[in-house]
């Protein structure tokens, strides 16, 4: 008895059926809200600070030059600095507005002027067209690169000063990812974000990698 025959419809052409395969959905990354990001920084960042309010501030944190007053200082400056180079957008120099903090203030007004320059901040990226770039040192960078450096900083000096006084206090993971992947592309892989921009900023050491020099690291501003 012949084998039966197969049945084709009009110029189909046989093809062998292969098992389904279902592949994986991978969301797309969200985009950082930077603006917001650099706000609640400087918001987590004072508020831990807000519990040593009370201490002796003329302490200088463990390798450091500053006071831990004076380390509120440098982030005023910085902070509302970079919200002046977005404005003025030099291309080879830094600008001449120094922010700065009423040194007869109390703690607590000290850290809502950091809390006011981050804000300035914040809005000044927030308006800065994507194309926009301005001069700094470690790479001309745009309104990303520039709220990038403003986490960078409050997140790595608040650790410095909850160190100072014993809070026991980490950098957010959810605050610190964003920033080392904007500034720090060398930055190694498979570790904590927190304990990977410490690194990344000569604080700390990781597993199989030392320490880095105090004076021995800088973040690379560039737009990539």
């Amino acid at each position: 008895m012949s084998a039966p025959s197969i049945a084709l419809l009009p110029n189909a052409v046989p093809m062998a059926v292969a098992p389904s395969t279902v592949m994986p959905v991978t969301a797309p990354p969200s985009p950082v809200d930077w603006p917001a990001l650099v706000v609640e920084a400087a918001a987590t960042t004072t508020g831990v600070l807000e519990r040593a309010a009370g201490a002796d501030w003329s302490r200088h944190p463990a390798g450091s030059d500053w006071t831990a007053r004076a380390t509120l200082d440098h982030l005023a400056l910085g902070v509302l600095g970079y919200a002046g180079l977005l404005t003025a957008r030099p291309t080879d120099r830094y600008i001449t507005l120094f922010g700065s903090l009423d040194p007869a203030a109390p703690i607590p007004h000290c850290l809502e002027g950091l809390r006011i320059a981050a804000t300035l901040l914040a809005a000044t990226v927030r308006d800065t067209p994507s194309a926009v770039r301005a001069w700094h040192p470690w790479g001309d960078s745009d309104g990303p690169g520039f709220a990038a450096m403003a986490v960078v900083e409050l997140l790595v000096h608040a650790w410095e000063l909850a160190q100072a006084f014993g809070l026991g206090w980490q950098p957010p993971e959810h605050l610190a990812a964003p920033a080392v992947a904007r500034l720090f592309p060398e930055a190694p892989t498979g570790h904590g974000h927190a304990g990977t921009l410490l690194w990344c900023t000569g604080r700390t050491a990781l597993p199989g990698h030392p320490r880095r020099p105090a004076e021995g690291w800088q973040w690379d501003g560039r737009v990539r």
